[in-house]
């Protein structure tokens, strides 16, 4: 979708980006640690070109913040619970704090066990998920990442909204070139782009979602006004959204979709729920060469006809932020500074 940033754009630098949207999570209330991980993936995302979860994102910190569903300054608690296994509360924090918190210890464990998960609940995730399982490929481990969201996606077969989008995301290193990631929600559309979508006015595809009375639309705003989104692929996609449930939720003990109620707390937009990232070292593996098999894999699908990989787009807008800038359109860029004297 075309987003408004490419009307007439300014160009900041990653660093200048990041600088700004960290002064507007301080201003709003989160400690000079949360606002550091939030606006770093928040710059990320919107340097590699994911319009639905990068500046678009801030006003909904920011609505979040203000209402007291979360707490900007919370310091998660780590425990080491078993050899492959640690688990982290958020203490109704953000979730990307947790995981930089427990980081260095996930890599351990699994460089020592070959496989490491993390469980992370009582935790707030409103960012993309591929920023969180990449870095973990840049150090030549497989990761595989699980986060549910706020119920707004109709079971297959289903009446009302009980899933959330509940994204997969997953990154492999691979031999002379940038791993391969994937970040795809469960759901026939992220929420986010839908809101992106009612926002420009523009329609979307059929069989995206239902609208209050549970008759298909392709009006995003009838989605947003009291319809859900379906699951992508009917069936399939509804059983891989049930598999995030229970991995984000009942294995980390974090809440389901359906399980939090947000309404004492007007302008809360965050899901309060749970993630769950699984790391592993290919190294134990058989004839340690995951990332030369990964490349051989690779070309093979580039000779089947797939000139496109997973994440390489997001290089592509990578390399053209670090060499112009990242742009941001500039009615945009004074609501930033508007937020970040706000408060």
């Amino acid at each position: 979708m075309q987003s408004e940033k490419h009307n007439n754009p300014a160009h900041l630098s990653f660093a200048e980006l990041k600088a700004l949207l960290a002064r507007i999570f301080e201003r709003h209330g989160t400690s000079a640690e949360v606002a550091e991980v939030l606006a770093d993936n928040c710059a990320s995302a919107q340097r590699d070109g994911a319009d639905s979860h990068g500046i678009f994102r801030m006003p909904g910190y920011v609505s979040t913040l203000a209402s007291g569903w979360v707490d900007g300054k919370a310091v998660p608690e780590v425990r080491d619970a078993a050899p492959g296994f640690i688990t982290a509360d958020a203490k109704n924090g953000f979730a990307q704090p947790a995981l930089a918190a427990a980081r260095s210890l996930l890599i351990e464990k699994a460089r020592t066990n070959g496989i490491a998960l993390l469980a992370i609940h009582n935790s707030h995730h409103f960012a993309a998920l591929w920023p969180d399982v990449e870095p973990f490929a840049r150090e030549g481990l497989v990761a595989l990442s699980f986060v549910n969201s706020m119920a707004c996606v109709v079971p297959h077969g289903g009446t009302r909204a009980l899933f959330g989008t509940n994204p997969i995301a997953f990154a492999a290193p691979r031999e002379g070139a940038d791993p391969l990631v994937f970040d795809l929600a469960t759901s026939a559309i992220a929420n986010g782009d839908v809101q992106i979508a009612a926002r420009e006015g523009k329609m979307l595809p059929e069989g995206y979602g239902v609208d209050r009375d549970g008759q298909p639309t392709c009006d995003p705003k009838a989605i947003l006004d009291g319809g859900a989104l379906l699951p992508f692929g009917g069936y399939k996609g509804s059983a891989l959204s049930m598999m995030v449930e229970l991995l984000a939720a009942a294995l980390t003990g974090g809440n389901f979709s359906f399980d939090f109620d947000w309404s004492g707390h007007p302008g809360a937009q965050t899901p309060w729920t749970g993630q769950l990232l699984i790391v592993i070292d290919p190294s134990k593996g058989a004839g340690n060469n995951f990332a030369r098999r990964t490349e051989t894999l690779v070309r093979q699908m580039q000779a089947a006809g797939q000139p496109r990989q997973p994440g390489d787009r997001r290089y592509r807008q990578r390399a053209l932020a670090e060499k112009e800038g990242i742009p941001i359109a500039v009615a945009e860029l004074a609501r930033l500074h508007a937020l970040a004297k706000a408060g």
